[in-house]
């Protein structure tokens, strides 16, 4: 008996200290354990939660779903677990972590196990509540730095525009789901005319504001749906879903006449810039998406050597 009275007296001292929440059900949803932890974090004392039903003491708990899981421990007289990417939390317990990447509640993982009476029966389900907001927290935190990093790869530093290795990528996907599906899609190249006079005259730092001015107007020009990128220097590319050449020209011409219409001010520097384009619609005659590629971009020199600020459409009599 002395033995027992001792095993108990270690037993408590082990739940009171424990670094994890502890609470102990009947299958009344009476609370016949609750720990330090769990009163030091709900602010709710012993005294006043012991014997009482739960969901009586704290009533916005999510109910249903703690019922459901823990019925099933007691039915099927086997642990279960509940995970912080499922359900954050089950306690709105505050978050007390000094760096806590938005956490402001503790991100908690339970076990639910069913305690045994001597014949054998779940008489009670255990509940632990593990503080998992460190963990929580830095794979968070390494999402985030991974969808950075993502973002940081596909991107133009200066446009922010899809740079030239995603954007060359997606007219890849672009033509082989087009092919695929047989529905049309056309692809526009354009690039600022003398550029490199503005360079030349105001410096690389208008010339930067000149681009971004560029890219602005073509994101504003542009649906959700196009694919807009920067292929290098004052060259930039947009793939038209779903869109034939005259379709594409009045897209075209809308940006061109937008681009023609705007001043760049940059400090007491005011800018005046105008684009040329060229459209290649997606045919049978295109066998890889860089012969699709290479077409648009003739069509685009064909509108620069026939006098500039202009958009041409592909056709094979293009000198």
């Amino acid at each position: 008996m002395n033995n027992n009275m001792s095993d108990f007296h270690w037993a408590m001292q082990v739940i009171a200290d424990l670094d994890a929440g502890l609470i102990v059900l009947d299958q009344d949803y009476r609370v016949c354990a609750w720990n330090a932890f769990m009163q030091s974090y709900s602010g709710i004392t012993s005294d006043k939660i012991l014997g009482n039903v739960i969901f009586d003491i704290i009533p916005d708990l999510p109910e249903t779903w703690l019922r459901k899981k823990v019925n099933a421990s007691f039915k099927l007289n086997t642990r279960g677990f509940s995970c912080w990417e499922d359900r954050p939390y089950l306690f709105k317990f505050k978050n007390f972590t000094p760096i806590s990447n938005s956490l402001t509640e503790m991100r908690q993982n339970i076990t639910f196990s069913p305690l045994t009476s001597l014949n054998g029966q779940a008489s009670h389900v255990s509940l632990v509540i593990s503080d998992v907001t460190d963990i929580a927290k830095n794979k968070l935190h390494l999402e985030q730095s991974n969808q950075q990093l993502s973002t940081l790869s596909k991107t133009d530093g200066l446009t922010k525009l899809f740079n030239r290795a995603y954007w060359e990528s997606s007219l890849q996907r672009e033509f082989k789901q087009a092919k695929i599906s047989g529905h049309t899609s056309s692809l526009v190249i354009f690039d600022i005319d003398h550029f490199k006079k503005v360079n030349d005259t105001y410096g690389h730092t208008v010339g930067d504001d000149v681009i971004r001015n560029a890219a602005d107007l073509l994101r504003k020009t542009s649906r959700n749906t196009d694919i807009c990128g920067r292929y290098g220097g004052e060259e930039f590319t947009v793939i038209l879903p779903g869109t034939n050449a005259e379709q594409a020209l009045y897209f075209a011409e809308r940006l061109r006449k937008r681009i023609e219409e705007v001043t760049v001010k940059c400090e007491d520097i005011h800018v005046n810039y105008q684009i040329s384009l060229g459209i290649c619609e997606l045919s049978a005659t295109h066998e890889d998406y860089l012969s699709w590629l290479e077409m648009a971009d003739k069509a685009l020199y064909y509108s620069k050597d026939h006098g500039r600020n202009q958009s041409t459409i592909y056709h094979p009599e293009l000198a």
